[in-house]
């Protein structure tokens, strides 16, 4: 696994929402959440990303057969190569949890969850 550092790390401290893409039978799906969000649950080792869910229901069927997923966060509080504005593009394998140690943990801070996306990270790389 990769470790997020650096500038990408910085951007994950900034970036106010996250996109998270997967693939399935009925091509890319694209969810969202708020960069706080993942911010509150912590990443794990530089390697590891939750993300609390409430729907996530077509990301659950995808992460079923293809088990990659890719998260992109931006920030305009983030200098980038012509201006402000830096992104970070992470690369991984997910699976949805809806009990062990991650899902309390996540369930601790947000009652609303049903569960939460674990992102092992593969990748990490700038963007803009």
């Amino acid at each position: 696994m990769a470790k997020i550092e650096g500038k990408c790390r910085e951007v994950i401290e900034k970036a106010e929402w996250v996109a998270v893409a997967s693939a399935g039978v009925e091509g890319p799906h694209l969810s969202g959440t708020w960069g706080d969000y993942v911010r509150a649950l912590g990443i794990r080792d530089g390697e590891i990303i939750l993300v609390p869910t409430a729907g996530y229901q077509t990301t659950e069927r995808n992460l079923a057969t293809d088990r990659r997923v890719e998260l992109l966060w931006a920030t305009r509080q983030v200098e980038g190569m012509h201006g402000p504005g830096k992104g970070c593009r992470v690369r991984g394998t997910g699976r949805l949890e809806t009990s062990g140690p991650f899902f309390e943990a996540t369930k601790e801070k947000f009652s609303w969850a049903r569960g939460v996306l674990v992102v092992l990270v593969e990748e990490a790389s700038e963007q803009l």
